[in-house]
């Protein structure tokens, strides 16, 4: 599984194929994709982006009529899919796939683009996340959430609040400097994929 806002340029698009050239590379199961926006957005341009960045058999979820929209790509069937309001920004939401996985119970993957603004937006934005899930999630699914949380911070409270749902605790992976950072800079943790404790 991995998280991906990995978009080129200020159109926030997977046009020029860096992003893709990545998911060739890695061959994720599940990607949980931010800012995605491909050609003109069209079903069959979402397909073609899928079949070419990961494969032809992998299904997706995309959030429909956003600037930035987030979504969810699976090598799994997607038995369900939607998108749950961001309480705190319009141009995005929370992307949700209920995806078969193999084994008796499902996988709620989520695919999120916290805001920049704060961490008081971002508290706000995971606590509407996780009552969303309270909701559907049923005792043994699994659950995961990624995406570009922008947190300055691993002890954040909108990481508290996720840790209702989903594990926080590292270790964390790094790079070749043994730093585990992920914004522009690397000064801070901006990127996050967050599984529950039986996944």
């Amino acid at each position: 599984m991995v998280a991906a806002n990995i978009s080129s340029g200020q159109a926030s698009t997977y046009d020029s194929g860096e992003g893709i050239r990545i998911f060739q590379g890695l061959h994720p199961d599940v990607a949980l994709i931010q800012e995605l926006n491909y050609g003109t957005n069209s079903d069959a341009d979402m397909t073609s982006f899928v079949t070419t960045a990961f494969g032809a058999n992998y299904t997706h979820y995309r959030e429909p009529g956003l600037q930035i929209p987030n979504g969810i790509v699976s090598r799994y069937p997607i038995e369900a899919s939607g998108h749950w309001t961001d309480p705190s920004v319009s141009n995005r939401g929370f992307a949700w796939a209920k995806i078969q996985v193999p084994g008796t119970h499902p996988l709620w993957a989520v695919s999120v683009h916290l805001l920049t603004s704060g961490a008081a937006n971002r508290k706000t934005e995971a606590t509407a996340l996780v009552g969303e899930l309270n909701k559907v999630v049923q005792a043994g699914d699994y659950i995961v959430i990624g995406g570009d949380f922008n947190t300055d911070n691993r002890t954040e409270e909108c990481i508290t609040t996720f840790a209702e749902v989903v594990s926080t605790s590292g270790p964390y992976p790094v790079d070749q400097q043994n730093n585990d950072f992920t914004s522009g800079p690397r000064s801070r943790p901006y990127d996050w994929v967050l599984p529950s404790p039986n996944l």
